[in-house]
């Protein structure tokens, strides 16, 4: 769904949507891009090149990056009440700017956390590797509602295994959180010129795909089987999801962004039980030496 220059807009316009919110936009040398906030509060989160954000009297400098596998980046949190502005600099930039419905004004109101204090961590193992970017988790940012990571898998893997779910509230044991996936991909040869994620769209760009699993619960049923390219969008109102599998070929990134009604701000999921096994063979294997993306940790 395409708005107000705007690529990607995913709010509670869409049918059934409540919580959380993505808006993806390409921006040519000094264009700008405007959000009026309300009750929302949003992480700025640069996907290529660089950005400013102006909010609350306040002007935010995001150096971002060459592309979403080139590492982590800064990003900008600002909190509901207050619009932003996102400005690109002297390049091109894509930036993503993921909101979540807030109960209150989080304070401080406007953050910026370097790409340095991005949280990197290794998931799994084998064919399960992957690698999570917590720039938008509790333990990384304060902020009243809004979870938001990056998770990127390599060619040939599976990630959001074993299949799990986050949509009711049992304390200490799951939190019901509605989740937006936006995916991007490039051509594993990373050395070669024609290797793209979200931005190369011409007829030379990898056309590479990825697929995602969503099924739901005898009480509240949901079957997805997603055929995901660059730029598309998964949304998980309820239900298991796993896996994202990442094609031989083809590395996947997708931006999770997660929130919801409760009051609590923690990402507890439930595995599901026909295949939490899958957790206890990863102690005997290693990690894809192929992770993190963008070189050390």
């Amino acid at each position: 769904m395409e708005r107000d220059g705007w690529q990607v807009c995913i709010d509670p316009s869409v049918p059934g949507w409540e919580h959380t919110s993505l808006y993806v936009a390409q921006l040519a040398p000094g264009d700008t891009r405007t959000l009026a906030a309300g009750e929302w509060e949003h992480i700025v989160l640069p996907l290529s090149g660089a950005v400013t954000v102006e909010a609350d009297g306040q002007r935010l400098s995001l150096a971002g990056r060459a592309d979403v596998f080139a590492g982590p980046t800064d990003v900008a949190y600002v909190a509901r009440d207050l619009g932003l502005t996102v400005t690109a600099g002297e390049g091109a930039a894509r930036v993503a700017v993921c909101g979540a419905k807030a109960r209150g004004r989080h304070t401080p109101s406007v953050v910026r956390i370097a790409r340095e204090d991005v949280p990197v961590e290794l998931r799994g193992a084998g064919l399960a590797s992957r690698e999570v970017r917590n720039f938008g988790t509790p333990a990384t940012l304060a902020a009243d509602a809004i979870i938001a990571c990056e998770v990127l898998t390599p060619a040939g893997n599976w990630s959001s295994y074993p299949p799990h779910k986050h949509d009711e509230d049992r304390p200490g044991q799951e939190t019901s959180l509605e989740e937006i996936y936006y995916y991007e991909l490039q051509s594993a040869q990373r050395g070669e010129p024609g290797r793209s994620s979200g931005g190369n769209t011409g007829a030379s760009a990898p056309r590479g795909i990825g697929y995602q699993r969503v099924y739901g619960t005898a009480d509240r049923p949901i079957d997805v089987l997603a055929e995901v390219r660059s730029g598309d969008v998964v949304l998980v109102p309820h239900g298991w999801h796993g896996p994202t599998t990442a094609p031989p070929g083809y590395d996947i990134y997708y931006l999770n962004i997660m929130a919801g009604p409760g009051t609590e701000r923690a990402w507890l999921i439930c595995d599901d039980p026909a295949h939490t096994w899958v957790r206890d063979t990863w102690p005997d294997q290693a990690v894809d030496p192929r992770l993190p993306f963008g070189g050390k940790r």
